[in-house]
């Protein structure tokens, strides 16, 4: 990319299943993910979905040309694409006739939106002989409509929503509940906390509906519009995985087409909303589920994150021949672009003061300040013995007793007789 976005001129390879980005607030990793579903799809999602508050089109940076180029494998060969801004237009240019197939694509927004491009149902058709693109661009769908339902032109509807859905799959005892079952299991924290779907209910004499539940830990039955923020992305991640890949096996069904071999999945900020036990375990958890879904089919993960914790859960799994780690940094009032090297650190306060992170501890700013000071009045030749006190005083309040700060501190100034 040139021109375009916080990090310009930039350049980047991806790795063939597994991709990490890291970076802080602001320097692009929503972004890029924007782009990348932009260049499989050639469709921004709020321009398929004028509802969503992201994935917008990019725009330039300053005055002057612009350019995204992009290559992928596509279902026949490698296609590569460049691509210009023209401003007179406000669009991106792209290829006459029938574009590249990147096979099935999913995008999970940070907010809650999903995106779905499916081979068999958003590309190109024939019709006499001729190149036709009459079917829906993408399913692209908003926050609410995730549970409630994607409308289509004139009264129909694209997708019913998580909460018809679940519903009817638990009704039907199908293939789809089964697939359900088996993609919250998974994605579940752990083996003693596990996701279950629990009996049907209403929630409203005003809502006609039958409202799916989940079945807590505790053995109460409770309505998934009820569950907390966290449950709610993971049902609503394990939904959206488990209705793109069905629809698209009753798509390819019609057509007489196999599944697509290749899937790209998309997620920005992937802890959003999970407690630490999930955190841990959702990377590990997709991948995973992919494999539960489709055996047949390649899957590159790509993710951007701010959390230690998922960074050292990838830690057994990370394979430096098919994964990749990509780092933004703000240096010299330059956004900056780096692929790391993958370099284990055991856990996840070490992680936050790597590269991915740039943090001078994992203590609270106070505490940093107060270390900082203690280290400084170390170096003194002869500090008072007042001061050694009431920093000591200070340390003892501040840090737990098995604190290594605390420890060091201590063993030193007995040594040069400072403490008794």
């Amino acid at each position: 990319m040139s021109n375009v976005g916080p990090a310009s001129p930039l350049e980047l390879e991806f790795g063939k299943r597994l991709n990490l980005i890291t970076g802080d607030n602001g320097l692009g990793k929503s972004f890029l993910l924007d782009i990348v579903w932009w260049s499989l799809t050639r469709k921004w999602p709020a321009e398929i979905n004028s509802k969503l508050t992201a994935g917008k089109k990019a725009l330039p940076a300053t005055d002057g040309e612009a350019k995204i180029s992009f290559s992928f494998s596509s279902k026949r060969k490698e296609e590569s694409y460049d691509s210009s801004y023209l401003r007179k237009e406000q669009a991106w240019t792209g290829r006459s006739g029938r574009p590249a197939n990147p096979g099935l694509v999913l995008y999970a927004m940070s907010d809650g939106s999903f995106a779905v491009w499916d081979p068999h149902r958003n590309y190109w058709r024939t019709q006499d002989g001729l190149d036709v693109q009459d079917r829906a661009a993408a399913y692209v769908f908003s926050p609410a409509e995730v549970w409630d339902g994607l409308p289509g032109k004139e009264n129909t509807w694209l997708c019913n929503g998580l909460v018809r859905d679940w519903a009817g799959w638990q009704k039907e005892k199908g293939a789809p509940l089964k697939h359900l079952k088996e993609v919250l299991k998974v994605l579940s924290p752990s083996s003693k906390e596990t996701l279950e779907p629990g009996g049907l209910t209403r929630i409203s004499l005003d809502d006609v509906r039958d409202m799916p539940t989940i079945r807590m830990p505790y053995q109460q039955d409770v309505a998934v519009v009820h569950a907390s923020s966290g449950m709610r992305r993971i049902m609503a991640l394990a939904y959206f995985l488990v209705w793109a890949w069905e629809e698209h096996k009753q798509a390819a069904k019609q057509l007489d087409e196999p599944p697509t071999k290749q899937i790209t999945f998309l997620i920005d900020e992937i802890e959003s909303h999970l407690h630490p036990s999930w955190q841990r375990s959702i990377v590990p958890a997709l991948l995973s589920v992919m494999e539960k879904l489709t055996k047949n089919a390649e899957v590159q993960l790509i993710t951007a994150t701010h959390s230690p914790l998922i960074m050292a859960s990838v830690e057994p799994l990370f394979d430096i021949e098919q994964d990749a780690w990509f780092d933004l940094d703000f240096e010299r009032k330059k956004v900056v672009l780096r692929r790391r090297d993958f370099e284990k650190h055991g856990d996840a306060a070490t992680w936050l003061i790597s590269e991915a992170f740039d943090l001078k501890s994992s203590r609270s700013l106070e505490y940093e300040r107060l270390i900082e000071e203690a280290a400084l009045l170390l170096e003194k030749t002869e500090p008072g013995n007042s001061q050694i006190k009431i920093m000591n005083e200070k340390l003892v309040q501040a840090l737990g007793p098995k604190d290594e700060f605390l420890f060091n501190w201590r063993y030193i100034c007995k040594q040069k007789g400072w403490l008794k």
